[in-house]
């Protein structure tokens, strides 16, 4: 009886396996299936090598507005204020030279004190070149320091040193000076060479560097009684940091034409070294004097204006 029942159950067991077989498969088929449809898909490496694009900043025109964007108002009406939600106010380099005569007077303090313009330049050129640093030294219409410079001349000619003793240089002579120089024997503010002689004067460029005679720099030349004029009086400026250019060009108690005079010389000096069809060379002017505020003025205005075309 055991035996029959036995039987029985393996029977019926058999039957619903081959019943339902093709129903199991079916639906383990169909879950792998989906299962492989969420497979992370790997990118290749063109793909993940795709350049970000980045997002251009949008330049706001505040020039129809009643306001600045996020400020409170063009310009203040009292007298105190909280300065950042204001726009900066940019004078005229006038304008500012006589702010600054005024904040002497009411702050009481000397009345000689040298006057600074803090320039910040845009160096770029086209295809991401740019404009090498550079030192430049110009003859300001109005000196501001009564020293003379110490100017001296390289020539292997007897008659071009006396006419370079004649108008002023400290010293000249040829090859003879050039071991003095290196032992710090003789020194100057500025070295200045005839043609001639300079490619005898390699030795001195590692010692002398920037002050080394260069034709780019107006320091190389034949006509030395010119050269020794701007150097003795000359007033010298370079580029640091790349792209700062900061200086003095007068000083407080001079009259106010004669420091617009000495910024205008200086602001054409400087954009001279930068071609003109690359747009404006000076992003930022700041003229400020020793003890008073930075005050910010329109380089453009003490450039010479084009006469207008009638």
């Amino acid at each position: 009886m055991a035996s029959c029942a036995v039987t029985l159950v393996k029977g019926c067991h058999q039957q619903l396996l081959r019943a339902g077989g093709s129903v199991y498969l079916s639906v383990s088929q169909v879950t792998v299936r989906s299962l492989s449809a969420f497979q992370p898909v790997k990118k290749s490496k063109k793909q993940e090598a795709e350049p970000k694009v980045k997002k251009e900043k949008k330049v706001i025109d505040d020039t129809d507005r009643h306001k600045p964007y996020g400020k409170v108002a063009w310009a203040p009406v009292d007298d105190v204020y909280v300065s950042r939600h204001y726009p900066r106010t940019i004078y005229g380099p006038q304008e500012a030279i006589n702010i600054l005569k005024k904040f002497q007077i009411l702050d009481f303090t000397p009345h000689d004190q040298p006057v600074y313009v803090n320039l910040k330049l845009d160096m770029a050129l086209e295809k991401k070149k740019k404009v090498d640093s550079f030192v430049s030294v110009l003859h300001l219409p109005h000196p501001f320091n009564t020293d003379v410079n110490k100017v001296l001349v390289f020539t292997e000619d007897a008659n071009q040193a006396k006419v370079a003793l004649e108008n002023g240089a400290t010293l000249a002579g040829g090859v003879e000076l050039i071991q003095p120089i290196l032992d710090d024997e003789i020194s100057a503010d500025f070295y200045i060479s005839v043609p001639d002689i300079l490619p005898k004067l390699v030795l001195l460029k590692n010692k002398l560097r920037k002050k080394f005679p260069k034709s780019k720099r107006g320091s190389v030349g034949i006509n030395l009684p010119r050269m020794l004029e701007v150097f003795k009086t000359g007033h010298e400026y370079m580029v640091e940091n790349e792209c700062y250019v900061q200086t003095q060009i007068a000083t407080l108690n001079m009259p106010s034409e004669q420091i617009f005079a000495n910024l205008q010389m200086f602001v054409v000096d400087v954009c001279s070294h930068k071609p003109v069809k690359m747009g404006p060379f000076i992003e930022r002017a700041i003229i400020t004097s020793q003890t008073s505020e930075a005050l910010w003025f329109k380089s453009q205005e003490a450039l010479p204006q084009p006469e207008p075309v009638k």
